[in-house]
């Protein structure tokens, strides 16, 4: 069996995923081909989907800005996806198009990678900085692992209170109490994009603890300017290509049903950004 994977998203035209992808097939001694199948915001997206409906498919990723526009599409929507109104990962089974959410999952594997010390210690005091889709991945990622001490900080409240729903053990603040109460937090996790491709750090990181482990999901640059001035107060740093790696191994999994070894590939993927 070939297998035929494709990203959907824009732009995709610099992502690693087809890298990513491409390496799990050979490790994994399987045939396949993963491919970009970029859709322009000027281009109908329905007739994009249409065109991916009439080809042969074992499944693809999607990223911005189609996590959410995806989902009318789909036959079937996972609990975890559903929760977090957002699709990642597509599956082709029979047929149907079902929907899953790997970010969640895939920062929790890539978090616990870098510092098992983390893992099963769920009374750890958690930060979250901003409240988009990924923000809201890791929030349910966390709260499924048994994290009961979680605060979201945004500009916007509402959108932190969205995330947070029902769940009384968790708490929206501004980036002002934040930046007030770093001291506070065994684990912040920075998942806005300020940074990405730019200097600038979404909160003063002055009052971190130097035991706190500290965590961007933005990988372009590799080292953020937050991460930067974070690792001025404590060596527990944790960069954002390895979350990367991690949901696309569980988006792996999901097509394949293959646990796929990813020794050495988050310093492989780290080369080619530096290269970048």
């Amino acid at each position: 069996m070939t297998l035929s994977l494709k990203l959907i998203g824009y732009p995709i035209e610099h992502s690693m995923s087809p890298w990513i992808h491409n390496e799990f097939l050979k490790r994994s001694n399987l045939e396949g081909t993963y491919e970009l199948f970029e859709i322009s915001p000027e281009e109908s997206f329905e007739d994009n989907v249409t065109t991916l409906k009439k080809s042969v498919l074992t499944g693809f990723n999607v990223t911005v800005p189609y996590k959410q526009k995806i989902m009318q599409f789909l036959d079937e929507v996972d609990d975890t996806a559903n929760l977090m109104g957002a699709v990642n990962t597509v599956s082709i089974r029979d047929g149907k198009w079902i929907g899953y959410n790997t970010d969640g999952i895939g920062y929790l594997r890539s978090l616990y990678a870098a510092y098992p010390f983390l893992k099963g210690v769920t009374n750890k005091r958690v930060l979250i900085l901003g409240a988009g889709g990924a923000a809201r991945g890791i929030f349910h990622a966390l709260v499924n692992e048994g994290y009961n001490n979680i605060k979201i900080a945004n500009r916007t409240l509402s959108r932190a209170e969205s995330i947070i729903g029902t769940n009384k053990q968790a708490l929206a603040i501004s980036l002002e109490e934040a930046a007030e109460e770093l001291h506070q937090f065994d684990l912040v996790i920075q998942t806005s994009a300020v940074g990405m491709n730019e200097p600038r750090s979404i909160i003063i990181v002055d009052r971190i603890n130097e035991d706190t482990v500290v965590s961007d999901i933005v990988y372009q640059p590799l080292e953020t300017h937050f991460l930067q001035l974070a690792k001025q107060r404590t060596p527990f740093i944790h960069h954002g290509h390895t979350m990367l790696l991690y949901q696309a191994q569980a988006a792996f999994e999901i097509w394949t049903g293959t646990n796929v070894n990813v020794s050495g590939m988050d310093m492989q993927i780290e080369q080619i950004l530096k290269g970048r």
